[in-house]
């Protein structure tokens, strides 16, 4: 008998290369209502603290672009991170990214957890590659975070020694993103008109990074508290210009 031992993969040949123009990125449908709204309101509370600069490149459900063994390979994760890109020109819309070409690698990668059979954990390493395969070994994500919603359940990954290590959340059950100096977890509340399990940024500080329309809902507050207070003073100040007059005193000449 003759024993068969497995064939050893071999490793991929990966390289940077540019999109062609004809090129036709996947459109598939998002998997549900809730992850536009889940990556839209992590990249608001971004913005609204001033953490997004111009250089950065932050997308959703956008391409990724890698040539593996010569064939174009494209994921189009529902959240990532790039701390730095080169510039296109003003009339050129930025279709895809491609690492090490256009800029820095991609540093975080989110993806929101759907009905399909593990498809954000798979690691197929053969076209069309699993999504945890194709980060951690293709484009060397350092940060992949995987969240389920309806848990709600939130990893993160670490590249370490070329293979992702699963990350512990502290006592508030927050995880460090060492990548974006911020801290993620999971928070419950009201969106624009949306109550569910929201994905949030904190500082080290422990600080909740607000959503620009949290903002503007404190600063109308502290407005209505201050004129509330003007109000106040000026009852006061009535109340005893009434007093003065009622015992003969002018209370213009009053200093």
């Amino acid at each position: 008998m003759v024993l068969q031992t497995p064939p050893i993969p071999k490793k991929p040949t990966i390289t940077w290369e540019a999109l062609p123009a004809d090129y036709i990125l996947p459109d598939d449908p998002v998997e549900n209502i809730q992850q536009p709204t889940l990556a839209a309101a992590l990249t608001d509370a971004l913005g609204n603290a001033g953490r997004i600069q111009p250089q950065m490149l932050i997308g959703s459900n956008f391409g990724l672009v890698a040539t593996v063994n010569k064939k174009i390979i494209v994921k189009a994760p529902d959240w990532f991170y790039v701390p730095q890109v080169q510039p296109v020109a003003a009339d050129i819309i930025r279709r895809s990214y491609t690492p090490n070409l256009e800029g820095e690698q991609v540093a975080v990668v989110m993806e929101f957890l759907s009905d399909t059979d593990g498809g954000e954990l798979s690691v197929r390493s053969t076209p069309p590659y699993g999504k945890l395969y194709f980060y951690e070994q293709i484009l060397k994500v350092p940060a992949y975070v995987t969240y389920d919603l309806y848990e709600p359940s939130l990893e993160v990954r670490y590249l370490e020694n070329g293979k992702y290590t699963l990350q512990l959340a502290d006592a508030n059950g927050r995880i460090w993103i060492p990548e974006i100096e911020l801290f993620l977890g999971i928070w419950q509340g009201e969106r624009l008109c949306q109550t569910t399990n929201w994905l949030r940024w904190w500082d080290k500080e422990g600080n909740l990074l607000l959503w620009s329309q949290e903002q503007a809902e404190q600063e109308r507050q502290r407005a209505e508290q201050e004129h509330q207070r003007a109000e106040q003073e000026r009852q006061r100040a009535d109340l005893l210009a009434q007093q003065l007059r009622e015992l003969g005193i002018d209370p213009n000449s009053v200093s």
